[in-house]
């Protein structure tokens, strides 16, 4: 994920007061008719589910833990063509895979939406509150015209795509103690905290599913994320500052956004790489930072964010990967993991070109080729 600096000035930085509640998911598609009634009682509905309610989803035995629903695609009006991500991404890489054979909607297990007992494990309620102004969308989405919109249009065509997709990563957490592995096809929202959003990242669902993680399962006291999207993971680094028991490797562009120097403090393995690095010298770091760091901490689960906007002509990670240097990075981190038998999860993260979709479902079709994923659930 990143920032395009460049469509949201100064102005549009994000107003946060101490009580007001947020307004909630609009099921309707006229959207801005709705009453305050109407709104009020749906809100009332989104608040009263219980926390862990995300862990309540159930595999079925001819399903497979890869995690999706067409809730994560965003549509808004046509607003989403503004920013360079494509926001149908995480439902064309779908498309690839049934293109494929490989998968089809009944082999993937389908997430419930992040409500806001979950998110307030790692948010404040003033951040939250904050989101209920367009404003503060518009920052952390990138897209001024946003401001302008009802924020109840945003809630519902913006905002709760994202509360699936953080679903999803928590949920995919889950999977991947119990089943050895798993993908969410979806999230990565590394550049959000606790307490702030930004570069197209609302919630912090790599914080939520490690806390999740820690919480559920007593056995795993020692996380490790590899974060190898293109931008530094600014988000996760200043919730788990000082955190024992989590270690961070980041390989990112260190000319691009966000340049966080308080979140670098965070990274306990820290890699940067010149614009336009291409996949010998790439794919030799990761080879040696995912070795090294595996050695090191020793973890007991890892959390791998698989940015694809290390792909060459990306116009905001800068780097010069091929499609098959991003498949070929996917597979090394793999195989380091899961030889160890650690539990392991993936998300995507960013990319911000069209081709990006076919180039995930490329990647696990292959890492289900050379048998660290299986796609069929009689395995």
């Amino acid at each position: 994920m990143a920032a395009v600096a460049t469509l949201c000035p100064t102005v549009c930085s994000a107003v946060v007061v101490d009580n007001p509640e947020p307004v909630e998911d609009l099921p309707n598609e006229d959207v801005a008719s709705t009453s305050k009634v109407e709104e009020t009682q749906l809100e009332e509905k989104q608040n009263e589910k219980d926390e862990g309610d995300l862990y309540s989803v159930e595999m079925d035995e001819f399903q497979v833990p890869i995690v999706y629903r067409p809730e994560y695609n965003i549509k808004a009006f046509g607003i989403e063509k503004l920013h360079p991500f494509d926001a149908g991404k995480w439902g064309n890489v779908l498309k690839h895979l049934k293109n494929k054979k490989l998968l089809d909607e009944s082999k993937i297990v389908k997430p419930r939406e992040a409500s806001k007992a979950d998110l307030l494990l790692v948010h404040t309620p003033a951040y939250l509150s904050s989101l209920k102004y367009s404003v503060t969308v518009a920052r952390i989405t990138e897209v001024l015209v946003v401001a302008m919109f009802p924020n109840s249009i945003l809630q519902s065509r913006v905002l709760r795509p994202f509360r699936y997709q953080t679903g999803g990563s928590v949920l995919a957490g889950r999977l991947a103690v119990e089943k050895g592995w798993a993908v969410n096809i979806g999230g990565g929202f590394h550049h959000c905290s606790g307490n702030r959003g930004g570069g197209f990242c609302a919630y912090a669902d790599i914080t939520l599913t490690i806390t999740f993680v820690l919480k559920t399962f007593p056995n795993i006291k020692r996380v490790m994320i590899i974060d190898l999207d293109a931008h530094q993971g600014n988000g996760h680094e200043r919730d788990f500052s000082n955190r024992r028991g989590i270690y961070i490797l980041d390989i990112y562009n260190s000319f691009i956004y966000p340049r966080d120097e308080v979140a670098k403090k965070a990274i306990n393995r820290r890699v940067e790489i010149a614009p336009f690095t291409e996949n010998e010298e790439y794919l030799d770091r990761v080879v040696t930072h995912v070795e090294g760091a595996l050695n090191e901490f020793r973890p007991h689960f890892v959390l791998y964010n698989a940015g694809t906007d290390v792909l060459k002509g990306d116009p905001l990670g800068l780097l010069s990967l091929t499609a098959e240097g991003i498949i070929k990075r996917d597979e090394i981190v793999w195989q380091k993991v899961r030889r160890r038998k650690i539990p392991m999860m993936m998300v995507t993260s960013g990319g911000y070109q069209r081709r990006t979709a076919a180039i995930i479902a490329d990647s696990l079709a292959n890492l289900n080729a050379k048998g660290f994923i299986s796609l069929n659930p009689s395995d």
